[in-house]
């Protein structure tokens, strides 16, 4: 029998990791917050960074590989073909993505989310300089092509150089887009001249639908898309992603050389290993997030049958509605506190997070089953 690669129990994970995710919370505190997971690692990679190691090839990066990887990659798995000019190395998506803000917008200038959405977008468009305009989701949770073309056409009154981030899959909800919803959006953003940035790093992480890369749309040929490793092979501490430029993105988001410096040689070698001989590692993880996902929906209804949940079509994350039950604006604060379980606070992700809590299905069904169960001491 195979054996599990999201195992293991608090203890093992505790005495494994010096990272953030088992690092910031006192032990007593059972962490599914951060998006990372309780993973063993995927062989081919260990073997590639130890031999590069062993080896003494700890240098700078030349990229090539990299670049190549990436591109067959994105071929094999989504059938997309990408033009190696117009893709190049950066230290990670967030990095890269803000490198382009700087480029496609002015200092306070917009910046268009759609909430709930990633809460690093909020963080990172402050530190560039520039402000968030919120068009949140549909209350289905789906993208509101309405409220993007009313947003996008106020600001556009004003003349503002604007972007839009995109989260492709999106995270927190776990929604895969569709092609003819990329395809709207597409259509509404030219129409205004807003460039849509696409954050794809979570998709190779899809159960139900499909994953359309935005590029790959009728439109898309204006955006900017990004995307890695780091999520789908657990490599956040391996630095690495990549940029592409649409065909006729306009030549002012062209990122620098330099910015391909930021990005790990240790942490390139990784990802061509993940994206080459990782697959199997990934289909089975991919696998046991599936059967967690239905775990937290059989757990919920027996132990808390008033919140809401999506069982989400991607991603290994769960965004839970707890706003039936009194725990106020932002529950985590509150299972943190009496139910000694962490998970991602629901307003981080906008204004449309209050009541909400984002939880990390990337560990062991131990793990999760102990961490509903302590949220139903709390109720």
């Amino acid at each position: 029998m195979t054996p599990r690669i999201l195992a293991g129990d608090a203890s093992t994970w505790r005495a494994r990791r010096t990272g953030v995710k088992w690092g910031l919370y006192d032990d007593d505190v059972l962490p599914l917050w951060v998006a990372e997971m309780d993973a063993a690692p995927c062989e081919p990679v260990v073997e590639a960074v130890t031999a590069a190691l062993r080896r003494g090839d700890t240098g700078y990066p030349l990229g090539r590989d990299f670049v190549a990887a990436a591109v067959a990659y994105a071929g094999h798995t989504w059938s997309w073909a990408i033009d190696t000019s117009r893709i190049s190395p950066v230290a990670d998506v967030m990095i890269g993505l803000s490198e382009i803000l700087r480029r496609a917008t002015s200092p306070g200038g917009p910046v268009v989310v759609s909430s709930p959405v990633y809460n690093a977008f909020f963080d990172f468009v402050d530190m560039t300089g520039r402000r968030i305009v919120d068009a949140p989701l549909s209350p289905g949770g789906r993208l509101d092509l309405g409220a993007l073309d009313r947003t996008f056409g106020e600001l556009a009154a004003g003349g503002e150089r604007t972007a839009y981030l995109l989260c492709n899959p999106q995270n927190p909800t776990g929604t895969v887009h569709t092609r003819d919803e990329l395809t709207g959006l597409a259509e509404v953003a030219n129409r205004h001249r807003v460039l849509v940035v696409s954050d794809e790093i979570h998709a190779p992480i899809v159960h139900d639908g499909v994953f359309t890369p935005f590029l790959t749309v009728p439109g898309g040929e204006r955006a900017v898309s990004l995307f890695a490793a780091s999520k789908a092979w657990n490599l956040a501490g391996l630095r690495s992603a990549v940029v592409v430029l649409g065909a006729e993105a306009p030549s002012e988001v062209t990122l620098h050389e330099v910015h391909s410096h930021g990005a790990s040689h240790l942490g390139q070698v990784a990802a061509v290993a993940a994206w080459t001989h990782g697959r199997a590692w990934l289909g089975q993880v991919i696998e046991e997030v599936g059967a967690n996902r239905e775990l937290l929906a059989r757990l919920l209804s027996q132990h808390l049958p008033d919140i809401g949940y999506a069982v989400p079509a991607s991603t290994y994350l769960a965004w839970l509605d707890c706003r039936a039950l009194d725990w106020g604006e932002d529950p985590a604060v509150v299972l943190r506190e009496r139910g000694r379980v962490a998970f991602s606070s629901g307003p981080s992700f906008g204004q449309t997070g209050r009541g909400f809590v984002r939880v990390n299905l990337a560990t062991s069904p131990e793990i999760l089953t102990e961490a509903v169960e302590r949220m139903a001491t709390v109720a």
